[in-house]
């Protein structure tokens, strides 16, 4: 299949990149200027917050706050990840048009991450999707371990085929399939999404990979090429994943864009701007960016 003309990015920095900061609580207002640089670079979709228990997730305790405190653009999309009830009802308080919540395709990592089964997860989602119906809300779907498990080693592509097929029967719009612990390779990710492309349309999923191995640009080629247009990136390269040991953080958005950009393949977004952005909250956070575009290129605001 040819590589898809256009891709919509799919910005993680401000939730997934910054929910595992160590030390201090970051500050309200450097979430929202975050935010709102992202925006101002060309990124439409942005997953802005968690409501999340701040006893599990502190970095995310005050996501109503910066959710009221955006200034929303007209044709960004600003989603918030809510894995249960008491999470929805928190965002959509908070004025959010989209949620999503996270399933796994590794029983295992279910345990450990939501003390729950694979199966048992899928049904504390229905009352959620329900809910998010009747408020006019769309819903994401992400599953969690789609090329390999911390615990259990190589997951089979069939049982990713089946957790994502239960969320999008579930009402998910669109499914994202993450490489949490950075493990896959491209024939696996091909192989791992032609058995879920048997059971969701292709045009419905996304990809987010994590750059642990430094695999994830070969593994967004490699599934670009069979049909996937929806890329999940984060700004710097932040985050990772506290129950995957040496889980380093997502692939980097600069890198990303580079990509897509020496392919010839629209994004609408500004990749200079998205630099400087790195730099900006790295500086913030006392560090340097995870992007090798970034630090080859270099920041060209003060």
């Amino acid at each position: 299949m040819a590589l898809p003309q256009q891709v919509r990015l799919f910005e993680m920095g401000p939730r997934d990149g910054l929910q595992n900061e160590a030390g201090p609580i970051i500050a309200t207002a450097t979430k929202i200027e975050f935010i709102h640089r992202l925006a101002a670079a060309g990124l439409t979709h942005i997953e802005a917050a968690s409501f999340v228990s701040p006893k599990w997730v502190p970095q995310m305790g005050d996501a109503s706050e910066v959710m009221n405190g955006i200034t929303r653009q007209p044709g960004v999309v600003y989603s918030t990840l809510t894995p249960n009830l008491k999470g929805l009802e928190g965002a959509l308080a908070a004025g959010v048009e989209e949620v999503a919540v996270f399933g796994a395709a590794s029983e295992s990592f279910s345990q450990k991450n939501i003390n729950c089964s694979v199966a048992e997860s899928l049904e504390r989602f229905e009352p959620v999707l329900e809910r998010a119906r009747e408020a006019n809300v769309r819903v994401r779907g992400y599953v969690s371990c789609v090329l390999g498990c911390p615990y259990e080693g190589e997951i089979a592509p069939a049982k990713v085929a089946e957790v994502a097929k239960a969320l999008y029967d579930m009402g998910c719009y669109e499914i994202s399939l993450g490489d949490t612990i950075g493990t896959g390779t491209p024939l696996a990710a091909k192989r791992m999404i032609e058995a879920v492309g048997r059971e969701v349309p292709i045009n419905r999923l996304a990809a987010h990979f994590h750059d642990t191995y430094g695999q994830a640009l070969v593994n967004l080629y490699a599934v670009m090429e069979e049909g996937v247009a929806v890329i999940d990136a984060a700004t710097a390269g932040l985050g990772g994943c506290p129950y995957a040991k040496g889980a380093s953080g997502n692939v980097a958005t600069e890198d990303v864009l580079y990509l897509l950009q020496g392919l010839g393949i629209d994004t609408g977004i500004d990749l200079q701007a998205v630099i400087d952005t790195g730099y900006w909250i790295t500086g913030e956070l006392g560090r340097k960016p995870g992007s090798k575009v970034a630090l080859a290129k270099g920041c060209k605001i003060a």
